[in-house]
């Protein structure tokens, strides 16, 4: 990227940081106002934890292995949030000054994402379903890997993939609690429900962000965001490995189960594209460069284009043998 891009960037930025207190106002809740892990657990002050804990284990046991396995995944996906506001922290027009309000919105937004990964460790851990040394020995590696999402410093690669990486994660815990509800697991459904209730909202904020953008820079923004849908979005948990693992070589077992569960698939994929097309209004916006042009004809014709690859995409069947399930 040249420098005189680089500027613009930043000057953009600077420009929406104005809004700052709308946008945290708008998308985030104060901590005193905002649910709570605790809120959907057994409380173990509570002479009915015991049999809240019973209940727990008794139901899981309903649940398949594979069931079990994408929620491992959700669950070390969402541990991982360190990774992800260091690298928001790095983007041009971001600094760890306290006065950046930039940076004052990620480290609210991951505080409010924090509580996801706490609620679903204790559930799991309460589950008695899972090998939860095995699962925080996952959780470690993925943040020590780090990830490269392909954006660089650009914070409008960046908020391209935050869109869409926040409505992907709303699709998984959604399925999630609809699974749940249907073997009875009122509980953990519940907590699925409303963990997918605040990635709607994030979605929603990095959304607007970008609709911002397109407002006074619109044709490199139409540009980042062809440059993301051409490399595709990176899942958080590409490096996804257990212990004595190489780097990653978990990734397409987890993916394969997240496909036959019906958790996560490619047609999701496809949809979180043409929803964000029509979100942004991609067909309408005008005074494009050339280049630009052609990046947005190349966006409105790939959902259909992806349509067609992932209805060919065979999901195999093979029973996988993850550490994180004990032996049944």
């Amino acid at each position: 990227m040249s420098t005189t891009i680089k500027n613009i960037r930043i000057e953009v930025m600077q420009t929406l940081e104005k809004k700052m207190q709308h946008f945290m106002d708008t998308y985030l809740i104060p901590a005193e106002k905002i649910w709570q892990p605790t809120d959907f657990l057994p409380n173990s002050q509570k002479d009915s934890f015991i049999s809240e804990v019973e209940e727990i284990r008794e139901l899981s046991k309903e649940l398949h292995d594979d069931f079990w396995v994408v929620l491992v995944g959700d669950t070390i996906t969402e541990e991982a949030l360190p990774t992800y506001e260091s690298w928001l922290l790095d983007l041009d027009g971001v600094s760890q000054d306290p006065d950046n309000s930039w940076a004052k919105w990620v480290r609210t937004w991951t505080a409010e994402e924090n509580r996801h990964g706490d609620t679903l460790n204790k559930y799991l851990y309460l589950s008695g379903r899972v090998n939860m040394r095995e699962v925080e020995i996952s959780t470690q590696h993925l943040i020590a890997d780090g990830f490269d999402i392909g954006t660089s410093t650009d914070p409008y690669k960046n908020f391209v993939y935050t869109t869409f990486q926040e409505l992907a994660t709303y699709v998984s815990h959604n399925n999630v609690a609809k699974i749940a509800r249907k073997k009875g697991h009122k509980a953990l459904a519940k907590m699925s429900k409303i963990i997918a209730g605040d990635e709607m909202r994030h979605h929603q904020a990095y959304a607007h962000f970008v609709k911002e953008i397109f407002k006074i820079d619109a044709s490199e923004m139409m540009l980042a965001f062809q440059h993301m849908m051409k490399y595709k979005i990176v899942m958080p948990a590409m490096h996804l490995r257990e212990s004595f693992g190489a780097k990653g070589s978990l990734f397409d077992d987890f993916s394969a189960v997240a496909q036959r569960v019906g958790v996560y698939t490619g047609f999701d994929y496809v949809d979180i594209l043409k929803k964000l097309n029509t979100m942004w209004e991609i067909d309408k916006i005008t005074n494009l460069t050339p280049e630009a042009e052609k990046a947005r004809d190349y966006l409105m014709k790939l959902p259909d284009r992806m349509y067609r690859i992932t209805e060919r995409i065979v999901i195999p069947d093979t029973k996988f043998e993850f550490k994180w399930m004990i032996p049944s």
